[in-house]
């Protein structure tokens, strides 16, 4: 009876959570085009009001221009990119003014695979049809004994899609599924969108700290502490709530933008990180020590993700708001030195989409 009892509460709240889900899902629209106005009134009121305040105009003027260009520039990539779906065929990288150039050692690489690596033999992975979906996902394949140049040393790669998930808004399979983003993208942050995801909550961060930094005086003028006139366009009322939503932003992002930042430097997702967590307690149980086979460092982390480096874009590319391919196509990744999989996690323990419901 308890059992029973247990799995009707559960049925219960996954029906309520799936509803949410829709209707999120419906408004999504509607919650960019809010962002979209109060982006735009942010922006108003600081190249309004308080820009023209700011001294040695010749050096800060085009900084705040540039800082704008990318917060504006990388929310329309992470709103219009596609994350990248299983089913999708290799992307070819544009050709216009909004495209970086990558550095003459990676210009003339594959479509697949890890871009950079010249001694790359791409092989096609075993398929497995997804029980949500339908569409046929690669799976795990045989491990080849491919190395990736860079740098003097050599990271083994791993041809597989494991890195995919299911998004049960979307109804489709993401590869590298970070997650579904309603509220504030409406889409979800995959391998094609999460540069331009993170680097829109970076810029978010900067954007609403110099805001805040630099505004605080006109506050006060705003209030009527001071016996001088308001002569500007945006009246008092709106840059004070203006003033008040950056703060609020300024903290909540810098957390979400820390996070991010931090889970990336360990060579893992959102979901990922949740399922890390799952196979250290199963790990520790047993004695052993769960180790992550994406996880190459700090910097060499942060370079992947970014595809910045040597054999990357050049690193001018995260001050501009620049399109830019991610270091493989979703299908091949680069691993530790001497690992095929996690350490710590033995066949079969492996969660899936259904254990993660």
């Amino acid at each position: 009876m308890s059992r029973w009892f247990t799995r009707q509460v559960f049925r219960c709240f996954k029906t309520v959570e799936r509803i949410g889900d829709r209707i999120t899902g419906a408004a999504g629209p509607v919650f960019v085009a809010l962002a979209v106005v109060l982006l735009s009134i942010g922006a108003f009121c600081f190249f309004e009001i308080i820009q023209p305040s700011l001294p040695y105009k010749w050096l800060t003027t085009p900084i705040c221009i540039v800082i704008a260009l990318n917060l504006f520039g990388h929310y329309y990539y992470v709103c219009t990119v596609p994350p990248g779906f299983v089913d999708d065929s290799p992307r070819v990288p544009g050709t216009s003014v909004l495209w970086a150039k990558k550095r003459r050692s990676a210009r003339y690489r594959a479509l697949t695979g890890v871009r950079w690596s010249e001694e790359l033999h791409i092989t096609r992975a075993a398929s497995s049809k997804c029980r949500r979906c339908g569409v046929m996902r690669p799976e795990v394949s045989r491990f080849r004994d491919i190395r990736l140049s860079m740098v003097g040393k050599s990271w083994k790669l791993r041809h597989d899609c494991e890195r995919s998930h299911h998004c049960r808004i979307c109804n489709r399979c993401v590869l590298k599924y970070d997650h579904h983003c309603p509220v504030r993208i409406n889409q979800c942050v995959g391998i094609h969108n999460e540069r331009h995801f993170v680097l829109f909550l970076v810029y978010m961060v900067v954007s609403t700290a110099c805001f805040i930094g630099f505004g605080w005086r006109f506050v006060l003028v705003a209030l009527g502490w001071f016996d001088q006139p308001w002569p500007y366009l945006a009246p008092p009322v709106c840059f004070l709530l203006t003033f008040i939503l950056a703060g609020v932003l300024c903290m909540a992002v810098t957390a979400m933008a820390g996070w991010h930042i931090y889970m990336i430097a360990c060579g893992e997702t959102s979901v990922e990180s949740q399922d890390h967590e799952h196979y250290r307690r199963i790990a520790k149980q047993r004695g052993e020590t769960f180790v992550n086979s994406y996880d190459m460092g700090y910097l060499k982390n942060l370079q992947l993700f970014f595809n910045i480096g040597q054999d990357g874009y050049p690193y001018y590319t995260l001050l501009l708001p620049l399109r830019v391919e991610p270091y493989t196509d979703g299908r091949a990744w680069a691993r530790r030195p001497g690992l095929q999989s996690h350490g710590g996690v033995h066949p079969g323990e492996e969660l899936t989409d259904e254990d993660e419901e």
